[in-house]
């Protein structure tokens, strides 16, 4: 049973998220009735919380413009909620790279009650999440330059250096950023190959903002477009199968990094580049499904060969 206070608190909460509310909607949602709304309304406005009441069919309640309010108030669900999301931040090593991850966690103990600190505590103690750590003490600066000139919209003034150790300039617009195979990665428009392109953050020299702004694209998922920019890199061999088997399960089967998938008739056509087909080759034989290998012939051979080596050791043991 929820106490009237609490009532009071989730009808604030309410009133914080929405511009205005009717009386017989904020009763629904508190479950009470609507006198008693009123009388929590009453409460509200005693505590020093201005209230806009507008009359008529399409009247409520509201708080008024520019009202500072108070410190958010969480429940023990929001708050164990937040406490697994700061556990995540360090497990990806976010904590090297922003000291706020740390003491968010010390704020998140310190005004919780006793008994929510306990479970708190309890979820840190005993919830292991199996994440890579992609952040290294070197890479924190830039991690943070990139996300706040993503957030900002600003563009940036990139050194970066690439895994053969040459280094190039650029103006670079980050979109966002993305974690994938324990790394981070900037994705963005580079200005130096009038493109799209993600950028490894812990290769980046040095990142400066600029006083120029960019317009993000609408909807923009940083880590589906470094996925397709990963699986379209051209590489030494061009590459397509088709796998007699339905879209959904066949993206199950393998990482979308791996190429790009289209539902076509008769399966999936898979579309992908590579530059070691004997890898290629064990991928594919990884998936329960039947495959039929359109080009090149050399991924045949390579199949081929790894089903004979498979044979070899079945019969060796």
């Amino acid at each position: 049973m929820y106490h009237p206070t609490t009532r009071v608190l989730a009808l604030l909460e309410l009133l914080q998220t929405h511009r205005s509310l009717g009386g017989a909607e904020l009763a629904e949602r508190l479950g009470v009735d609507r006198r008693t709304v009123r009388r929590y309304i009453a409460r509200l406005e005693e505590l020093g919380i201005p209230i806009t009441t507008e009359r008529g069919q399409h009247g409520g309640y509201g708080l008024i413009a520019g009202f500072k309010l108070p410190p958010m108030m969480f429940n023990e669900d929001e708050a164990l909620a937040l406490s697994v999301r700061l556990l995540a931040a360090r497990a990806l090593g976010l904590d090297e790279a922003s000291p706020g991850v740390t003491s968010a966690q010390a704020k998140l103990e310190r005004v919780a009650p006793e008994e929510l600190k306990r479970r708190i505590r309890a979820a840190d103690e005993t919830i292991a999440l199996g994440l890579p750590r992609g952040v290294k003490v070197g890479v924190a600066a830039a991690l943070s330059t990139v996300s706040a000139a993503a957030q900002s919209r600003r563009r940036l003034f990139l050194r970066y250096r690439t895994v053969k150790g040459v280094e190039s300039e650029r103006d670079f617009d980050p979109y966002g950023l993305a974690y994938q195979g324990g790394c981070w990665y900037a994705v963005g428009h580079c200005h130096l190959r009038q493109g799209q392109r993600s950028f490894r953050v812990d290769r980046i020299v040095s990142a400066r903002q600029l006083d120029a702004t960019f317009v993000r694209p609408e909807k923009f998922d940083a880590l589906a477009q470094l996925e397709e920019g990963v699986a379209t890199l051209p590489r030494a061999h061009a590459i397509e199968v088709l796998i007699r088997g339905d879209l959904p399960k066949v993206r199950r089967a393998l990482f979308a990094a791996i190429g790009i998938l289209e539902s076509v008739e008769g399966g999936v056509l898979l579309s992908a580049q590579a530059d070691d087909l004997g890898w290629f080759a064990r991928e594919l034989c990884r998936l329960p499904f039947p495959f039929e290998i359109r080009f090149p012939e050399e991924l045949l051979d390579a199949v081929r060969e790894h089903a004979k080596r498979l044979i070899a050791r079945v019969g060796a043991a």
